[in-house]
């Protein structure tokens, strides 16, 4: 992937994606995250009770698929799995 990379730490990609309702469409500004490369593990530093009475966040991002020839790759958003099991068009 382009972008952060040598001695920036990043987080590329976090599952289970926010958009399926995933731990992390729950975590808001200002919450303090623990990421450990090493173990594979994202876990928000606060009080989990409330954390996970949280309302998920949701965006309604259809305006983002349109322009820049994005409305050809339509079919594989609406096909393509989730990135911990592949992110595959494929079944």
């Amino acid at each position: 992937m382009s972008g952060a990379s040598g001695k920036v730490p990043a987080a590329i990609h976090v599952t289970p994606e926010a958009s399926d309702g995933g731990p992390i469409s729950k975590i808001r500004d200002g919450d303090i995250i623990r990421v450990d490369a090493e173990a594979g593990t994202l876990m928000f530093l606060g009080d989990e009770r409330e954390f996970f009475a949280r309302t998920p966040a949701t965006e309604d991002l259809r305006r983002e698929h349109f322009g820049m020839g994005r409305e050809l790759f339509a079919g594989f958003r609406a096909l393509v799995g989730t990135a911990d099991r592949g992110a595959s068009v494929f079944g």
